[in-house]
């Protein structure tokens, strides 16, 4: 298979790249890692115009801390994040999502910010980003702007980018004191895109008491599926089998148009998420001293 024709171009600057941006009016391309795009141009999927590296475009890699967030450059590989130290001391969720992320080959070329644009509901980070409640900084014509997690995700391959506008930094905040994290999910094969995953944090008390709670499932829609009156239920409970029982009950309600397809049936992923948050919910309390 080979791609359509199309323009490249390699800029140093982020202003070249708005520029060029502007130049190709919504027909070209951001290449950050390729893992996606470029199965998808081989396979005729896309069409664009142009594609613009960003491989020589300096600052837009690098992880570092800065009050209370993490801040990851766009171009930071996944297993640059899988790697990190830092990452794994101050944000272990986001650390854990990684290594579930395809295999080792794929991680090697593919960046933080290509999965994040590419906004493919059956991965890992969008949900991640979504739980975790980060943000993401998008640079255009009209300069920067920061836009959250939730808001970013509009559907199906589709984000809150203008055409003109790219990723450069993904902000995440640190795990808070007390807080339990898991990440779950369901694939035919390891390293094939989930059917169904979902990913849990629960901030506990000293009474062992539920004070936060957040419940985001992938591969149930077009977008990460945060579960707020399931989050809700859990509040001011103690964890334990039946309070999770009844949030799994929530998140069915809460699952819409749940995708169908031939690796698994609607009602299969249903199931799978009921049986997923049950399941991350005790891990994630169980992760509370």
């Amino acid at each position: 298979m080979k791609p359509p024709p199309f323009e490249y171009a390699a800029p140093d600057t982020l202003e070249e790249v708005v520029s060029l941006l502007q130049q190709h009016a919504g027909e070209a391309k951001i290449l950050a890692g390729g893992q996606s795009l470029i199965p998808l141009l081989n396979m005729r999927f896309a069409r664009p115009a142009a594609l613009i590296d960003l491989r020589r475009v300096a600052g837009l890699d690098g992880i570092r801390e800065e009050e209370g967030r993490l801040i990851i450059g766009a171009m930071t590989t996944k297993r640059a994040v899988e790697r990190s130290r830092l990452v794994a001391n101050r944000q272990p969720l986001l650390h854990a999502a990684t290594r579930w992320i395809a295999h080792p080959q794929i991680r090697n070329r593919g960046t933080v910010g290509g999965s994040m644009a590419q906004a493919d509901p059956a991965a890992e980070y969008p949900a991640t980003a979504v739980a975790l409640d980060a943000h993401f900084q998008l640079v255009g014509p009209n300069g920067a702007r920061s836009v959250a997690a939730e808001d970013f995700f509009v559907t199906y391959l589709t984000t809150a980018l203008d055409e003109n506008e790219v990723l450069t930094e993904v902000h995440v905040p640190v795990l808070p004191e007390q807080t339990g994290w898991s990440i779950q999910e369901v694939a035919r094969r390891h390293g094939d895109f989930a059917m169904v995953g979902g990913v849990f944090l629960l901030g506990i008390d000293s009474s062992r008491r539920c004070t936060r709670a957040r419940i985001v499932h992938f591969g149930v829609g077009p977008t990460p599926l945060r579960s707020r009156d399931a989050e809700q239920l859990l509040l001011g409970e103690a964890p334990g089998e039946a309070v999770f029982a009844a949030a799994a009950a929530k998140v069915d309600e809460a699952i819409d148009e749940p995708l169908s397809d031939v690796h698994a049936s609607a009602e299969y992923r249903r199931h799978l998420a009921r049986v997923l948050t049950r399941r991350g919910l005790a891990e994630a309390a169980g992760r509370v001293a």
